[in-house]
């Protein structure tokens, strides 16, 4: 026993050693996502069906190459670019604020074509013609970009081009004699060699320059250009310019990019989603804390001692894996704090039990942490299972929510299973007479569940109709830009908003089925503008005009794709059907089918009421939201188990008793655990809602929903139909 003890000692003392030092200092070891550090976020589609079919393998991880090279270029820090799926591409570039920009660099084909201009008049005749042009085989009509709608500005281009950009060695921004920006370039030896020999065949001719497909200019070449070095003119801005050399330098994509889905934090939204994700942290910790400590003494200190180790061990796992922390990802540790107590309420509970049984402070340790292990390990798992399916569906901040809960839940079972073991080992080595002193909630709890389950099933199917009538009729209208398509923009204005002079001046420019809303306290003077279409340009000129240059400051820009919005519902979909059998399998396995059919109803019953409700409030559906609707099944699946697992125990103890009796004797036994283990992940949960600010409030208010409807479920569904399906009814 002491020699066991020793090593245990040890592994903690290892364990939290490895996660201090992997942390320290946490403002270099823990890596902040762009919700919280600002940046652009953007989903990018390699098109390699619009490429020969022999250059289509290979083509997304030349596509990823190139874009790293123009990044590195651009000079972020940090970026990261990374392959999603077969033909995806999510571009992460933390402190890049300019939209516009960041996209051109990044999506930019930048395919350089050298192309002779047909100097014979009839072919150019006959393909400028207004009406019924005669274009060869062999030829293309151009406009000259930047020019006016004249014909003498359009060119006929012999398609074949007789030099490309595959022979380019260095680009850079310079000058022309008027001051004009202009890109100069240089060839490689063969390159030098063919420009050459081109421009020597070609005097008095005109010489295309296209990228992208677009002619920039066509120069009249005076004389032939041996040293292989030009310049690319075409009314650039030295940005533009400057821009354009660097897409130049780091090569051309294999294949067209599209940008079907881009997020824009600005550092200011950053800054406060941080200050407010500590001040629920700490609100969610207090509320906890003090509770834990009031309610079970010296237990629920050991407790609370757990949840802080808990948070220093996920610390240390979120800095080893280089896992980036997300706003949402916040929201999952205040989360494990709550699950974290779940796990050592049922511990105490189950030694309360022991207690009253008269036996020793060893015994009853022993037997509490023995009893309430199978509970604790079913319930955490089902969560797990839930975040892992969350982690596979999710993108961006969503999977930070999705890792934070995975290592928070798995930190704490190590907490509230080993080191609370090792603590309360430690207090009874010396202390063998050790008192428990806890209060209770409910004593000796009678209710006969089971004869007001009708109550309960006339509730459930009210509420459950609200839900489907709800989900039904205002359900895809109340879809967010997140599965519809469109663009939301959160503005800072530094005048309080005139709604009707901004609305009727995105009319005038274009922006169709606009909503503008404002957030927050009128003090706050914010506004939220969300468009069906791709309008973030149209958006920005607009408050222009309506606010000022200057005066507003866009917080946050989000655009996404009407494709990409339809793929991420059908994949929401199918990861709540597959949370759904998970869950009905897993408890199936560890009880049995009809325990796992009457959890899956369950938790269809919790899915229905929640959603009915949040829809009922007027609030946005998001991917924030299904993340939340996906943490109500594992921890609805978590409440129900409590309550199975001691039916379990009870069908061996009462075998000569009725089942419904069996069920309200577990339910009974159960309730105080079944409260208190909600109570303390409802706190976090309202401390999130009341401190984690306009991004969690949505997030927080159906976590809210689904815990306590989880305690009702469990009693007046998932235990009830238990019976219905059973000989006895």
């Amino acid at each position: 026993m002491e020699r066991n003890f020793k090593w245990k000692v040890l592994l903690v003392i290892a364990v939290l050693a490895s996660s201090i030092y992997a942390v320290y200092p946490p403002a270099q070891k823990i890596h902040l996502g762009l919700d919280l550090k600002g940046g652009i976020h953007l989903l990018l589609q390699v098109e390699t069906d619009k490429i020969p079919q022999e250059q289509r393998e290979g083509a997304v991880d030349r596509a990823i190459q190139v874009i790293r090279n123009r990044i590195d270029e651009f000079g972020v820090r940090e970026p990261t670019i990374i392959k999603q799926g077969t033909d995806h591409v999510v571009v992460q570039l933390p402190g890049v604020t300019d939209e516009d920009r960041a996209r051109d660099i990044v999506s930019k084909t930048a395919h350089l074509e050298f192309k002779i201009v047909e100097s014979d008049p009839k072919i150019t005749a006959d393909a400028l013609k207004a009406d019924s042009p005669q274009i060869p085989a062999g030829y293309e009509v151009k406009k000259i970009q930047g020019s006016a709608a004249e014909v003498s500005d359009t060119v006929v281009l012999k398609a074949e081009p007789v030099l490309t950009g595959d022979h380019l060695t260095n680009a850079a921004v310079g000058f022309d004699q008027y001051g004009q920006a202009i890109v100069q370039f240089e060839l490689d030896k063969e390159g030098a060699k063919v420009f050459d020999d081109v421009t020597f065949k070609n005097i008095g001719n005109r010489l295309a320059i296209v990228l992208d497909g677009i002619v920039h200019s066509a120069p009249v070449i005076r004389d032939r250009i041996p040293s292989g070095q030009g310049q690319i003119t075409g009314n650039f801005t030295p940005a533009q310019a400057s821009d354009l050399a660097l897409v130049l330098r780091a090569g051309a994509l294999p294949a067209p990019v599209k940008v079907i889905e881009q997020h824009t934090v600005g550092p200011t939204l950053g800054r406060d989603s941080i200050t407010q994700g500590i001040r629920a942290s700490i609100g969610g910790a207090v509320l906890v804390l003090v509770f834990m400590a009031i309610y079970y003494g010296i237990s629920g200190v050991i407790a609370g001692i757990a949840v802080l180790l808990n948070l220093v061990i996920l610390a240390g796992f979120l800095a080893f894996s280089g896992a980036s922390l997300t706003l949402p990802g916040i929201a999952g540790i205040i989360l494990t704090m709550g699950m974290a107590v779940d796990a050592n309420v049922l511990i105490n509970e189950r030694m309360r039990e022991e207690k009253e049984l008269g036996k020793a402070i060893r015994s009853i340790i022993s037997a509490g942490y023995h009893k309430a292990f199978s509970a604790i390990f079913d319930s955490n798992l089902t969560t797990i299972l839930a975040a892992a399916i969350l982690l596979w569906f999710g993108t961006g901040p969503i999977r930070g929510f999705a890792i934070t809960l995975i290592f928070g839940l798995i930190a704490s079972l190590f907490a509230a299973l080993f080191i609370t073991r090792l603590m309360f080992d430690f207090l009874t080595r010396s202390k063998k007479d050790l008192k428990l002193r806890m209060m209770e909630l409910i004593k000796n709890c009678q209710v006969d569940w089971m004869a007001k389950r009708k109550i309960g099933y006339t509730i459930s199917m009210v509420l459950f109709a609200v839900g489907i009538t709800m989900f039904f009729t205002h359900g895809h209208g109340s879809l967010g830009i997140d599965f519809t398509g469109g663009t939301l923009q959160e503005v800072h204005l530094t005048q309080p908003p005139e709604m009707g002079a901004i609305r009727s001046t995105l009319e005038r420019a274009g922006v169709r089925n606009v909503q503008i809303q404002s957030y927050g306290g009128a003090a706050d003077q914010n506004i939220v503008i969300r468009s069906k279409g791709e309008s973030t340009q149209a958006i920005r000129q607009a408050l222009d005009q309506a606010v000022g240059t200057g005066k507003y400051e866009i917080r946050r820009s989000d655009t996404v794709g009407p494709a990409a919005g339809k793929e991420l519902f059908r994949k929401g979909i199918k990861s709540v059907i597959l949370a759904l059998v998970l869950m009905m399998v897993y408890v199936w396995y560890r009880y049995n089918f009809r325990f796992g059919m009457c959890a899956m109803l369950m938790v269809l019953h919790d899915l229905a009421i929640s959603f009915g409700i949040f829809i009922l409030s007027g609030r946005e559906f998001s991917l924030t939201i299904l993340a939340a609707l996906l943490t109500i099944i594992g921890y609805s699946i978590n409440d129900t188990i409590i309550v199975y697992d001691r039916m379990r125990e009870n069908l061996k103890l009462m075998r000569k008793k009725k089942l419904s009796e069996v069920l309200n004797t577990s339910i009974n036994q159960t309730l105080n655990r079944s409260i208190l283990t909600t109570l303390t992940t409802v706190l976090v949960a309202i401390s999130l809602f009341l401190f984690g600010g306009p991004a969690l409030n949505d997030f927080s208010f159906i976590l809210i929903i689904g815990f306590v409807l989880s305690v009702y479920s469990t009693i007046f569904v998932a235990a009830p139909l238990i019976l219905e399906t059973s000989k006895e009814s």
